[in-house]
């Protein structure tokens, strides 16, 4: 073959060198890719699951603000797409009770402070407490009531079995010895109490809710009924430590009537969001963003910004939500929206582990380049020196078939492409051609 025809293939060669250098280092990075692609995918699903785009909460049907809040929380979740089912329940027992079956789907159940001392917490946290729900005691008493152990021999309306004002009113009641011995404990609450009071046929009722509740300003303007004010209230607040010990303004249901006509002091829980412990985190800081907006305004017995908070002393906190209570939402939250940041924080998971993976692997991937780049020339010098041995014996007449080999793998030669970088490889195996060309 001629000078000019190896010039011209080495043109060629050299016109194709930026063309099968991709084609190298693919070929190289190609088992890493596919590696990295499969544990990336496989991390994706299962060490971060995407977050449900549904939340389960049990509520007590007899307690309205409940269900108003539950409402509107389930607005503002629907805003990220997170739909919220509102169950309800006979009370804040069965609601705990739900919680905590291991085959039930609730996720989530307001509960009023007090309930927990009766149930295994195990499993649950809290999200924060929501507010102040009071524990209001009215009488017909001419005098001032101002200790629950004056209320021994009365008629008492402590409430309905299951219910928060039961389960406050029972552990109460009991610490001041007012017990079924001694005083009539009826367990009716509500209306029906509401109702009773009214017709005399009982001197106690005591009733949960937030100072706005339609049926709390109802009893409060019921002639001759006055509020319980506990000078004990502190006391009380010591000895149950989710009790909390709060000073009833004065005119505070009614500037127009003065109700009521002095300040009270009262005991009152808070009401809790409680969570099952393995909730997913981006739905948690989701709620807690939601909570946040609705209960973070001032009221009648809080400061604005009192609320959320980790008041509640019945729950362990949520690590998530003591973070959020003491540094705000995480930093993607707060500039992304729901599932925009979810997805860049699951990204992340995988990606950091990965990149560490990468670093190792990636000083291993120019070696197995430059073997897939030399193994080709490899592959031609093994041809290249079997023809050289075969021409050791040959004969005369077998010459003219060795040519045609040899013309052969130096048209192999010609048409190989190869980075600039191994071109001396190249033209050592065109000079070993020539030399046994020579011998030709």
């Amino acid at each position: 073959m001629s000078d000019k025809s190896n010039g011209l293939h080495g043109r060629e060669g050299q016109e194709d060198l930026h063309v099968s250098l991709p084609l190298e280092a693919f070929k190289a990075a190609l088992p890493y890719l596919v590696a990295l692609l499969l544990i990336a995918l496989a991390g994706y699903w299962l060490i971060d699951p995407a977050p449900p785009k549904k939340i389960v909460v049990s509520i007590s049907k007899q307690d309205g603000n409940y269900q108003a809040y539950a409402s509107l929380y389930g607005v503002l979740l629907q805003q990220d797409g997170v739909t919220l089912e509102i169950r309800e329940s006979d009370g804040p027992v069965q609601s705990l009770a739900e919680l905590r079956k291991e085959d039930a789907d609730v996720d989530m159940a307001l509960m009023p402070g007090g309930v927990a001392n009766l149930e295994s917490t195990v499993g649950l946290v809290s999200l924060g407490s929501l507010y102040y729900e009071p524990l209001w005691i009215f009488h017909r008493a001419k005098h001032k009531v101002e200790s629950l152990s004056e209320l021994m021999g009365k008629r008492i309306a402590v409430g309905r079995p299951g219910s928060g004002s039961h389960i406050l009113s029972g552990m109460l009641l009991d610490a001041a010895g007012v017990t079924a011995e001694n005083s009539k404990l009826l367990e009716v609450g509500d209306e029906e109490a509401a109702d009773a009071l009214r017709q005399g046929l009982v001197d106690v009722i005591f009733l949960s809710g937030v100072p706005t509740t339609p049926l709390i300003l109802d009893v409060a303007a019921m002639p001759g009924v006055n509020l319980a004010d506990l000078s004990e209230a502190e006391a009380f607040s010591r000895q149950f430590n989710f009790l909390h010990h709060l000073v009833l303004p004065k005119g505070a249901l009614s500037l127009k009537s003065n109700i009521p006509p002095h300040e009270i002091h009262m005991l009152a829980p808070t009401v809790t969001l409680v969570a099952r412990e393995s909730m997913h985190q981006a739905l948690v800081y989701l709620v807690l963003k939601v909570i946040s907006r609705v209960h973070g305004g001032a009221g009648m017995l809080q400061q604005a910004r009192e609320f959320p908070s980790d008041k509640d002393a019945d729950f362990e906190m949520s690590s998530q939500a003591a973070h959020f209570y003491e540094s705000g939402p995480p930093f993607l939250d707060r500039y992304l929206p729901f599932w925009a940041a979810t997805f860049v924080n699951r990204v992340l998971i995988i990606l950091l582990p990965l990149a560490a993976l990468a670093i190792p692997l990636s000083r291993t991937a120019p070696a197995l380049y430059a073997w897939l780049v030399k193994s080709r020339i490899y592959k031609l010098y093994g041809e290249l020196r079997f023809l050289e041995m075969q021409l050791r014996n040959a004969q005369q007449d077998e010459l003219p078939g060795f040519r045609k080999e040899l013309d052969a793998i130096e048209n192999k030669v010609n048409n190989l492409k190869l980075p600039v970088a191994f071109s001396s490889h190249l033209y050592e195996l065109r000079s070993h051609i020539g030399l046994v060309r020579a011998r030709l």
